[in-house]
């Protein structure tokens, strides 16, 4: 008969789950807290001995700043926003003499991210960044454990936790009043997948930046940030006539689009122009070249690990400190021109 694989060794969780408690009694329980009645510490323990629960003491004494290790829990993507962040702090955190942890997960829901905040404390992580660009996840990173200091990544409102993110709106305002100060009566947008904040934000910026200019708001084509997407939506544009600018919500929608345009005789920029948004590494090399926005993946993760390292030197009490974001860039490239005519 084969070796059986070993047993998956207890978590914090698996004792709130059946002691009927949730993460922050089990915490402490385990830190002897004076505010725990006697019966509910009583049942924690007795969970903890069915489990055979062993919690690790330096994860236990997070207070006593003995890891030199940052717990990165993300979105399990190769979508470049996602990459270049993880990319980010893992940069900013070397830089600072910390090495970093990743929990990648495939969906970014509660039991997930408490499952990888869970592994992470296990493996004496000092604190926790978690990149959460998805809607789900924004709900998933309220009611984290006490005790373990995070920063939240793009979450929209993570209550009280410090969260740093790139100024979406403005970015997609930046696009849109480029193309309406080259001459174009209105511009058509190229969304993202609407449980996606980024994606949310860039068309509230679309939106506000025509608004504010007293312009038409065509209606919102829904993408899934893929070439594909782009190059579906330049396919049903080419034959209308109202149609002279696009901002994508990503430059990969762009690139589909640029090539669906190219394909039916339609000249960029003479004929529409196009902004993507992220500006990535081959942007510059599309043809014609990409104007897009451009964010400092760079900039997030050294905030991210700066917030992260003043809430381990303040013992985490400075978590409800507003946190400035960081603000986008416009790069102007050969792909947006005036309006012919």
């Amino acid at each position: 008969m084969g070796q059986q694989p070993a047993a998956r060794a207890a978590v914090m969780s698996d004792v709130a789950r059946l002691a009927g408690v949730s993460h922050q009694t089990v915490s402490r329980v385990l830190n002897n807290h004076p505010s725990v009645r006697q019966e509910t510490r009583e049942r924690v323990l007795r969970a903890v001995h069915q489990l055979n629960y062993r919690p690790n003491a330096l994860a236990r004494g997070l207070a006593g700043r003995r890891s030199r290790v940052i717990g990165v829990v993300s979105f399990d993507t190769i979508l470049y926003g996602p990459a270049a962040t993880l990319l980010g702090v893992e940069r900013a955190a070397r830089a600072a003499g910390y090495g970093i942890n990743i929990v990648a997960l495939e969906q970014l829901d509660r039991a997930g991210v408490m499952a990888a905040i869970d592994a992470l404390t296990e493996q004496s992580v000092a604190g926790v960044v978690l990149i959460a660009p998805m809607m789900t996840a924004a709900v998933a990173v309220h009611g984290l454990p006490t005790g373990v200091p995070a920063v939240v990544v793009e979450s929209g409102s993570a209550g009280e936790l410090p969260t740093i993110s790139v100024d979406q709106v403005t970015g997609a305002r930046l696009a849109v009043e480029h193309l309406l100060d080259l001459g174009h009566e209105t511009v058509w947008h190229v969304a993202g997948p609407r449980d996606w904040l980024e994606a949310r934000d860039r068309v509230d910026g679309w939106r506000l930046a025509l608004e504010s200019a007293g312009r038409r708001v065509p209606p919102v084509i829904v993408g899934d940030w893929s070439p594909r997407a782009g190059y579906e939506v330049g396919r049903s544009l080419v034959d209308r006539d109202d149609v002279s600018a696009v901002f994508c919500a990503n430059d990969h929608q762009a690139l589909g689009l640029l090539r669906a345009l190219h394909q039916h005789g339609v000249r960029v920029p003479e004929d529409i122009s196009v902004v993507g948004f992220d500006d990535i590494p081959e942007a510059e090399y599309f043809s014609p070249p990409l104007t897009t926005v451009r964010q400092d993946f760079d900039e997030v993760g050294r905030r991210c690990v700066g917030v992260l390292l003043e809430l381990l030197d303040a013992d985490g009490s400075d978590g409800r400190r507003m946190r400035p974001q960081v603000e986008p860039t416009l790069v102007v490239r050969d792909s947006s021109g005036p309006r012919k005519g």
